[in-house]
Order: structure tokens, then sequence, then C-alpha cells
């Protein structure tokens, strides 16, 4: 299937200050916390080198240890406490991040692909969101 990219859009607003929100977002060692889309995944290592040209890498796995797959790309724009941009295989993402006075509305736009329908795919980030809302506010 060719044609135009869908785009998806998730968001959370984290009480918490910017500082704290873009730290939690760009080191690995909040990162395998907060990465998952359900309990049964949990992401085992991950490694980010937060600058344009810089990679990234989530390793995602099953609980049960039946699956898991590298979730890794390459930045493209950093903009600190604003906006980071990746591509990941033919795909991009851009994670935007406005701050409201003691709320940070995280939004993130990413390219659909082909395999999974898109409420999936929709439903599957904005887990990752929610966990890390939780994670950031404490609650998780």
């Amino acid at each position: 299937m060719h044609g135009a990219r869908v785009t998806i859009t998730v968001e959370t607003n984290v009480k918490a200050p910017i500082d704290r929100v873009w730290e939690a977002y760009t080191t690995p060692e909040d990162i395998v916390q907060w990465n998952a889309a359900s309990d049964d995944w949990h992401t085992t290592r991950a490694t980010v080198d937060l600058r344009v040209g810089g990679a990234f890498l989530s390793r995602m796995e099953a609980k049960d240890g039946s699956h898991g797959f590298d979730f890794a790309g390459t930045y493209t724009t950093i903009l600190p406490h604003r906006l980071i941009e990746y591509a990941f295989g033919d795909r991009t993402a851009r994670v935007e991040f406005a701050d409201n006075s003691g709320t940070v509305t995280v939004r993130v736009s990413f390219d659909a692909e082909n395999t999974f329908p898109i409420e999936q795919q929709r439903a599957g980030w904005q887990a990752i969101l929610d966990r890390f809302a939780r994670h950031v506010e404490g609650r998780g």
C-alpha cells in the first residue's frame, strides 16, 4: 500500500515542571520505567544520544520472553524543552512539549505504518504516553 502517509497524534498533560518532563522523556534510566504499551511488555534497555544526528534505541520485549524488537532511530531536530523530531526506518515522529505553568502538554505525532490498524497504533502510543505521565507524576 503506497500513497499519502497518515499521521497519528496522541497527547497527554503532565503535572510537573518542564525540566522534569524533558528529563524523563530523554533519560535512559527513566525510559526503561515508562516505555511500554501494556503491563506484559517492558523496555529492557535504552540508549539516547540527544543531538541532531544522534541515535536512540529502546529494546522492547514481552515479559514472557516470547518476542521483542528494537525501536531505534535518529534525532533530526532537538529544541530543548520544546521539540524532538526523529526518523525511524522510513517514518518520522515529532514530540512537542508545551509548558503551561505547572502542566506540560506532550504531543506526539507520527507516521502510521501499514501493518496494524490506525486505531491500534493510536491506542498503543497513547498507552505509552499515559504511562509516561504517571511515571513523571510519581503515580506509576
